[in-house]
């Protein structure tokens, strides 16, 4: 049904070249608080992102359209508009002949869907849990998500692809009766069959524990121990801020000490630390599905081109930038397209409780919150802890410590980490909503800057 759809509004479209790409998606979630479950559901959506391309001398001009469909009719609406948009559009600085086409061995199956019984093993868990945390008198919030999305990508050059992808996440967040003493875990999957609720509310519950003990500490820096959690969301912002294209124009923390050149080659760490991202390291489409151009990352005229693994930073250097292929044939680049996961390694065997053991006197954080830019030229970043900042002293935690607004670059961070953990999956808790599929160690910052004292709780 979906490919047929596709093909007439290919053979519909005006435009020089047209890329369609429908994206049939299911979603099952459970959410609870104060230790009861609140809802429950499954919802669906299909939608369609229409590209349509004219070309004059060769470049092209792109009108892109995105909606709803629900029928053959809405998605020729779809290609209708696009193609109208396109007459009118200005030239593209990310022009690039469509890729190669590929045609699928899958691409005539239907969408691959979710349902709420992708939760049967864990809502048994989650419902001991909730009442152990209401016999205790204390309180648990938090929400569990499954999605799967079917995507079938096709050109009027030939390409015929698709891709099912399939992610869930995981959030529960314990508190006092008093909602200062909180604590907080998560975890990212693909399917829910490797998420242990009884695991994740003992955790949330030692780590509530901590909070019983409260220690008020001023501004100031502190040997810090990020975990995993922390460290994905400072490595998401800083792999989102990595367009090789904006080094070159020298507006980035990756600019070259010589206009329109890079860092790339240089040690950005002493620790051998890799990030990669693709498909070979966690789940990610094999292709690029690019429904809105990101300058200088990602180009929706790169839709169906391959989306390799790549190793941006290998050993603590900083190995190659993402780049669109218009980018990379400007520059002289290898074309890298920036698939939506990280894995940070360095081939630690070290836990994150034998870096606590190991800590005289420090702070072990939870998670941060609200990251924002301050100075794109250092990626120089605040934000707040949240959910738990611990006071460690020789080799133990001894209480909660108020929160913090910190000010630090995470590229600095990588230079002045001194110890780093076993990689582990884990989920960010900043920016899960759009980028699931982590895995990255603790780091220990031996000066991490709590520029001042947050009363939030």
């Amino acid at each position: 049904m979906i490919g047929d759809w596709i093909e007439a509004g290919l053979a519909a479209a005006t435009s020089d070249e047209c890329v369609v790409i429908v994206r049939d998606s299911t979603e099952a979630n459970l959410r609870w608080a104060i230790n009861m479950l609140t809802t429950n559901g499954q919802m669906h959506h299909r939608s369609a992102t229409v590209v349509a391309i004219r070309r004059v001398d060769g470049i092209g001009h792109a009108g892109v359209v995105s909606g709803p469909v629900a029928s053959e009719d809405d998605l020729l609406a779809l290609v209708g508009q696009a193609c109208t948009a396109c007459a009118s559009a200005p030239a593209s600085d990310d022009s690039a002949p469509l890729p190669e086409p590929v045609v699928d061995a899958d691409y005539a199956e239907g969408p691959v869907a979710t349902s709420i019984d992708v939760f049967a093993s864990f809502a048994e868990g989650l419902g001991r849990a909730l009442d152990t945390s209401r016999r205790a008198g204390t309180e648990m919030f938090g929400y569990a998500e499954h999605h799967s999305s079917t995507v079938w990508l096709a050109t009027s050059t030939g390409a015929r692809r698709r891709a099912v992808e399939r992610s869930g996440k995981v959030e529960l967040n314990a508190k006092h009766a008093d909602r200062i003493g909180s604590a907080w875990v998560g975890r990212s999957t693909a399917e829910f069959t490797d998420v242990d609720a009884d695991e994740l509310a003992a955790e949330v519950t030692r780590r509530l524990a901590w909070c019983e003990h409260r220690v008020e500490l001023p501004a100031g820096r502190y040997e810090t121990i990020l975990p995993p959690s922390a460290v994905a969301d400072l490595m998401i912002l800083t792999y989102w801020s990595a367009s090789g294209r904006d080094a070159e124009q020298g507006r980035t923390v990756f600019a070259g000490a010589e206009p329109g050149t890079t860092r790339v080659g240089e040690t950005l760490s002493e620790l051998a630390l890799t990030l990669s991202s693709g498909p070979g390291v966690l789940p990610a489409p094999p292709f690029a599905i690019v429904e809105g151009s990101v300058p200088g990352l990602a180009s929706v005229y790169d839709n169906g081109a391959p989306a390799e693994t790549v190793s941006w930073l290998r050993d603590g250097t900083l190995a190659a930038l993402p780049y669109t292929r218009a980018g990379a044939a400007a520059s002289g680049r290898s074309y890298a397209f920036p698939s939506e996961n990280l894995v940070l390694d360095a081939g630690s065997s070290v836990s994150l409780d034998e870096m606590v053991r190991s800590t005289k006197r420090g702070l072990l954080l939870t998670c941060l919150w609200y990251i924002r830019e301050v100075d794109i030229s250092s990626l120089l970043v605040t934000g707040l802890t949240r959910d738990g900042v611990y006071l460690i002293e020789n080799g133990e935690i001894v209480g909660m410590v108020n929160n913090f607004r910190f000010n630090e670059s995470p590229v600095d961070l990588l230079r002045r980490a001194v110890e780093v953990s076993a990689t582990e999956s884990t989920l960010c808790r900043e920016w899960n909503d759009w980028f699931t599929f982590t895995s990255m160690p603790a780091l220990r910052i031996p000066d991490f800057n709590m520029s001042t004292v947050s009363k939030a709780y």
